[in-house]
């Protein structure tokens, strides 16, 4: 099962965080994975792990906010099986307090760079009339949350174009699905806390993990899992379709 031999996936914002546990669960089943993040440490450290298990992994430093780089690099890589957009930044505001520049940054990041991503790849998909992409949504494109404005106007727009994808080119083969994860515990979750929190680290962490019913964040390795399903054969079935993994959020919290 999950058998990704001889399947060529991108994955964007794979240096580190969910990106990076998705691109090497997909290495250890055999898919030649590349990775696309702006980090380049990061993305040699992970192509370090995948190739060190014995994988086949490739990086590529690159912004997916610019479509011509996007364009250039896709058409290098050939054929493309399995696009995953990870890539995305966050954001702390409500709607009088976030600033235009910070509005547009969120915008070009977490909507642009996957419409991007989508832009170049489904061409390339086309051709072979098969294909599957997955989208990384969150909780915050379903449920109201606090000072998260940006974040969650970009979490809606990521579901919507799932939507339409899915719905454009389902009769070509093209499968596209997103996940809505609650909080998960990565590198960035920890320097913001660090950031923003100072002295209050521990007391923070754990005030944001008792915030999902299940009592934890998820691990990035849980994300990648179901990435790893719904990318894979045996979720031929499934396309148009939105998948909360959140440790009860958005359906067992009181209001």
């Amino acid at each position: 099962m999950f058998d990704f031999t001889n399947n060529t996936t991108v994955v964007t914002g794979a240096a580190s965080g969910i990106g990076k546990a998705v691109a090497t669960l997909f290495g250890q089943q055999g898919a030649h994975v590349h990775l696309l993040d702006m980090n380049q440490e990061g993305l040699d450290g992970a192509v370090q792990e995948i190739t060190g298990a014995g994988g086949n992994a490739t990086a590529h430093l690159a912004d997916v906010t610019n479509q011509g780089g996007i364009h250039e690099l896709f058409q290098q890589i050939g054929k493309i099986d399995v696009l995953i957009n990870c890539a995305g930044i966050s954001n702390i505001g409500r709607a009088d307090n976030t600033t235009e520049a910070d509005f547009d940054k969120v915008y070009q990041v977490n909507v642009k760079g996957i419409y991007n991503c989508l832009h170049a790849a489904i061409p390339l998909m086309l051709q072979h009339k098969a294909g599957v992409i997955l989208n990384l949504a969150s909780i915050a494109s379903r449920v109201g949350l606090s000072d998260r404005f940006a974040y969650s106007m970009s979490k809606g727009a990521v579901l919507g174009m799932t939507l339409s994808v899915a719905r454009d080119y389902i009769a070509a083969g093209i499968r596209c699905n997103c996940i809505s994860p609650a909080r998960v515990h990565t590198p960035f979750v920890d320097n913001f806390i660090a950031r923003t929190y100072p002295g209050k680290e521990q007391e923070i962490f754990d005030k944001l993990s008792k915030s999902q019913p299940i009592g934890r964040m998820a691990t990035p390795l849980e994300i990648a899992h179901l990435v790893l399903y719904l990318c894979s054969a045996e979720a031929a079935f499934i396309t148009g379709c939105d998948y909360p993994i959140d440790g009860g959020f958005i359906n067992l919290n009181t209001p």
